[in-house]
């Protein structure tokens, strides 16, 4: 495995320091504890994930057992943090967060599931007459 770099590991700290703090702020709310814990639970994940998947060959059978993990963990991230942010607004904003949830998810599972790229082709050759007239000036 490949080492990892100063600035990861500082972000992994900078995470895990917030977290602690949240818990800490927290008061003793479990429903708070339980949202902090499975978040950086969930992040830890989809990032271990996310680094083993980049480490795969492009033709690993593996790869679409890592792709809907990934989705999944992402979607756990977009659901709670939806949760979060429309428990506390009023009925029409409730609605575009979860509505923006939704189209995040589904546009997601588009995206790695259904979507096939396509290979890009090669520009056309111009035509003869043109290259001769190109070499000539």
């Amino acid at each position: 495995m490949a080492d990892f770099s100063w600035l990861t590991v500082l972000g992994f700290l900078f995470l895990t320091f917030n977290s602690g703090m949240a818990i800490y702020r927290s008061n003793g709310d479990a429903g708070s504890v339980t949202f902090v814990v499975v978040s950086y639970l969930d992040l830890l994940a989809l990032f271990a994930c996310l680094r083993y998947y980049e480490q795969l060959d492009r033709h690993s059978p593996k790869r679409a057992t890592v792709k809907a993990g990934v989705w999944s963990l992402t979607t756990l991230l977009t659901v709670m943090f939806s949760y979060k942010v429309a428990e506390i607004m009023p009925l029409p904003v409730k609605i575009l967060v979860w509505s923006m949830a939704a189209a995040t998810s589904c546009g997601g599972f588009y995206a790695f599931f259904v979507h096939d790229e396509k290979p890009v082709l090669p520009a056309a050759a111009p035509p003869a007459a043109a290259v001769k007239e190109a070499d000539s000036n």
